[in-house]
């Protein structure tokens, strides 16, 4: 078995004395962002069950893990999954001093506060999870009157805040990441043509300020419905305004990605004289099976470590891991690898915030002041293959 290691690494120059943790995971990303939900979701579940003692190791530092184990449908499997990468993780980190106290929430706010509520009260210093947006301010408010930092998984990022910190993929990092790119080849005037939900909402955001930021142009925007029987007279809205664009974001889930792609065709819009812009949720077999989509560039971590990550969960567990199983296990190897070297504010405010950042399975990723995090990206090209990598993850934060 592959024993993770774990080092310290040097903050960066002119940064306050705060030794930062890189967590080099010896582990090369799989498959990319397939498995990767369209955030905000987790619909409203039953009350959490009644909690059965379910703790994993035997060291002295008590760490709170929150997950919808007996939540129905594919809720419930991912939780598994990534109940196993946690345990992976606990497995792989030489001589661990943690005690993981696992709560089922069943996927319910009750049941979160529930779950956080009895891991305090055994004695957790952090709590890892829960995975819900709906979640996560109940079993923060638990968290809070504890006076303990609280690592959630929820990509939405309404729900960060003071000591609440989120380890997922937020859309946020790729639209900067993915712009910034754009950017830097030369492109000035931007379009956007995107979903009108919680998602796209998101997007529309960072999109707009990262443009800004980047003394770019937004010369056309729209957005389209659920009701993708209508996309085409919206497609048609915009394809007037893409005719003084060099570039176009689409931000949509992979499946439904092509369609849209092919309603702007249909439009009279001539995609190949645009730069497609994407997000992680490109990462999929139907946007790479798409002919209009071909040379779309993309912001995701590097996949070579949740390809390292899936080999060796198949290896122990004889199955594949959901894309999220690497947020479970970087949130186990953090506090691990900080139970470890930081001493008594090994989860404070102060060492989570670490400028510097650490470095897990999907590369390098550091938790902001208002709880969001950011990611340090690979640009990934669209091919009939699958993505290639153009722009490889940066290996550190620039000041």
């Amino acid at each position: 078995m592959m024993v993770a290691s774990f080092t310290p690494k040097p903050p960066r120059s002119g940064a306050t004395r705060r030794s930062a943790v890189g967590l080099i995971l010896g582990a090369p990303l799989v498959a990319g962002c397939a498995g990767m939900q369209s955030p905000f979701s987790g619909g409203d579940q039953p009350a959490g069950p009644q909690q059965q003692p379910s703790a994993v190791g035997s060291g002295q530092v008590k760490v709170g893990l929150l997950l919808p184990l007996s939540a129905a449908g594919n809720a419930g499997l991912a939780a598994q999954s990534m109940r196993n990468a946690a345990e992976l993780a606990l497995a792989e980190f030489q001589n661990p001093n943690l005690q993981l106290l696992i709560k089922d929430d069943n996927g319910s706010a009750q049941g979160a506060q529930q779950g956080a509520q009895q891991a305090v009260d055994e004695g957790a210093e952090i709590i890892l999870g829960p995975l819900f947006a709906q979640s996560v301010p109940a079993a923060a408010q638990v968290a809070r009157n504890r006076g303990i930092s609280m690592i959630a998984f929820s990509t939405d990022s309404s729900v960060a805040g003071r000591g609440v910190y989120l380890l997922s993929f937020l859309p946020e990092s790729d639209v900067t990441r993915i712009v910034d790119y754009a950017a830097g080849t030369g492109k000035r005037s931007f379009a956007a043509f995107l979903p009108e939900n919680a998602y796209g909402n998101v997007v529309e955001v960072a999109f707009k300020q990262a443009v800004a930021r980047k003394g770019g142009r937004m010369v056309a925007f729209e957005k389209y419905g659920a009701d993708r029987s209508q996309i085409g007279a919206t497609a048609s809205s915009i394809s007037e305004g893409l005719k003084g664009a060099d570039s176009l974001l689409l931000a949509d889930d992979g499946d439904a990605l092509p369609g849209v792609a092919d309603a702007l065709v249909a439009a009279g819009v001539n995609l190949k004289r645009l730069q497609l812009l994407g997000t992680g949720l490109w990462d999929n077999p139907r946007v790479f099976g798409s002919a209009n989509l071909q040379g779309g560039l993309y912001a995701a971590p590097d996949p070579s470590g949740f390809r390292s990550f899936s080999t060796r969960y198949r290896a122990k567990y004889g199955g594949d891991p959901v894309r999220t199983a690497t947020l479970a296990y970087d949130s186990v190897a953090l506090v691990a690898a900080l139970a470890r070297t930081q001493g008594g504010q090994r989860f404070s405010a102060e060492v989570l915030t670490n400028p510097s950042g650490f470095a897990g399975i999907d590369g390098l990723f550091r938790f902001r002041t208002d709880g969001t995090n950011e990611r340090g990206l690979a640009v990934m090209r669209v091919g009939s293959s699958g993505g290639a990598i153009t722009a490889g993850s940066p290996k550190s934060f620039g000041a």
